[in-house]
This record gives C-alpha cells, sequence and structure tokens, in this order.
C-alpha cells in the first residue's frame, strides 16, 4: 500500500493502526535517514520473524527518496510476504515510484484535513491535557487555519499552548506574537 498526501495528514498513524489491527510487528525505517544496509537489516528481521510466525509491516516513510534500484529491492520481499509494505510520500506515487512497486501496492490518496477535522483535534488535545487551550475563540480559529490541514504542525502548536503558564486567554494578535 501506498499513502499518498501531503505533511500532518495520518500516513504514520494509518500505518501504526493497521499493523495493531492486523496484529503485525510495526517496524519503520525513513528513506531519507536509511540506505541499502538498512534495508538489509529490516528485510533479516521480517525474515526471522515471519519464520516464527509474526507477520511485519514494514513502513518506508518518504519512499519516493529511494531510487528505482532500491525500490526494485522490496519486490522479493513482498511478493514473498516477507513484509507487508506501506510506503509514505508526498510525491505523486506515479512519478516519483517504479512501475513494479507501483503494480503490486495500491494507493491510497489523503487530503489535508478540513476545519472540523482540525478542530477535532484540538478537542482531542484538550480532553487528554484536561483543561482548554489558553485562547479566545478568535485566537482559536486563528491557530487552526494557520495549520493550513496539517494535523502534525496542529498538534505542535497547541503543545507549545500548553506547556506554558499562561495567566489568560490570549487574543488573534498576542498567539500569533506568542508562537
Amino acid at each position: 500500500m501506498i499513502l499518498w498526501g501531503p505533511p500532518g495528514t495520518g500516513k504514520t498513524t494509518i500505518a501504526r493502526l493497521l499493523a495493531q489491527a492486523a496484529g503485525y510487528e510495526y517496524q519503520a525505517i525513513s528513506a531519507v535517514f536509511s540506505g541499502v544496509a538498512d534495508l538489509k537489516k529490516a528485510f533479516e528481521a521480517a525474515r526471522m520473524r515471519r519464520a516464527a510466525g509474526q507477520s511485519t509491516l514494514l513502513f518506508v516513510d518518504e519512499i519516493h527518496r529511494f531510487n528505482r534500484a532500491q525500490q526494485d529491492g522490496f519486490l522479493p520481499f513482498v511478493e514473498r510476504g516477507t513484509v507487508t509494505l506501506v510506503g509514505a510520500t508526498t510525491e505523486n506515487p506515479s512519478f516519483a515510484l517504479n512501475a513494479a512497486l507501483l503494480s503490486r501496492a495500491q494507493v491510497l490518496v489523503l487530503n489535508r484535513l478540513d476545519e472540523a477535522a482540525l478542530r477535532t483535534l484540538v478537542a482531542r488535545a484538550e480532553a487528554e491535557v484536561g483543561k482548554p487551550l489558553p485562547v479566545t475563540d478568535e485566537a482559536r480559529t486563528a491557530l487552526v487555519a494557520s495549520a493550513d490541514g496539517d494535523g502534525r504542525f496542529l498538534l505542535n502548536q497547541v503543545e507549545t499552548l500548553f506547556s506554558v503558564a499562561i495567566d489568560q486567554p490570549l487574543d488573534p494578535g498576542e498567539l500569533a506574537a506568542f508562537l
């Protein structure tokens, strides 16, 4: 499976949830920081788990960063069932991934989160912390708008707001100066 979408839309979270729901071992690598040696280690670990009866979901973040030959290296392990591959990319897979890999994968397109989804993230963060964000309603609207559909960016901003002592709710101008 290839998850294609902008940053902060839940690609990594989806992969983790899939592994958990299927009872698979979750193993993640980043194409930005990994090379052939890292892939070999990941495939060997998955092979050993497979021999012991445990399946592996291999999550490859920024899979489009691997060159065509490295992408070809996934094929035998996917075809043998050594790993269930879930790749994440912000680039159009039709141009960024080789045809052999694409022919063996389902591409799911993720979109930027809408305002309602972003507001839900804020509400869940508030419930988790057990208190409301120290912002006015207008500042909350500005905060959600500033995320531009990126849930991770929004949650980082929310975490920053919760990490400091704020005496009174911030208005949009104060929020902008604070963040």
